[in-house]
């Protein structure tokens, strides 16, 4: 049996732009982008702490080390700058690697700058 699991996620991230005017997607930091383990173009899950929306959009690379979340295109509507929101990945894997699995958490500053000098925690009790 296979199990979707989460991979990874950006807590508390803060909305810096929305682009009603763009194709669609979520730009984000690069740099945060590489901690969060999220790859250009991968799907990600948005939950929006302010408002309670949630939706899916894929990941575009923004400028490295700018603390840069973008709702883009029709995401846009979802949200506004100053938004808290949670940036999540899922993959699936085997049922023995789903129990051996431990997801990457970075949790953000109000500057979208990872809060602890490790910069990623587990979510494993």
């Amino acid at each position: 049996m296979r199990r979707t699991m989460m991979k990874s996620k950006l807590h508390r991230a803060r909305v810096t732009d929305a682009n009603l005017d763009y194709e669609g997607s979520l730009t984000i930091d690069a740099q945060l982008m590489e901690l969060g383990d999220i790859l250009p173009y991968e799907q990600v899950r948005v939950y929006n702490v302010s408002t309670g929306a949630r939706f899916e959009t894929y990941a575009i690379e923004g400028s490295r080390g700018t603390g840069d979340i973008c709702l883009n295109g029709a995401a846009a509507r979802m949200g506004a700058p100053g938004d808290l929101i949670i940036i999540v990945t899922y993959a699936d894997y085997e049922e023995e690697e789903a129990r051996r699995h431990t997801p990457r958490v970075v949790l953000l500053d109000e500057r979208n700058k990872p809060k602890k000098p490790e910069l990623v925690q587990s979510c494993r009790p």
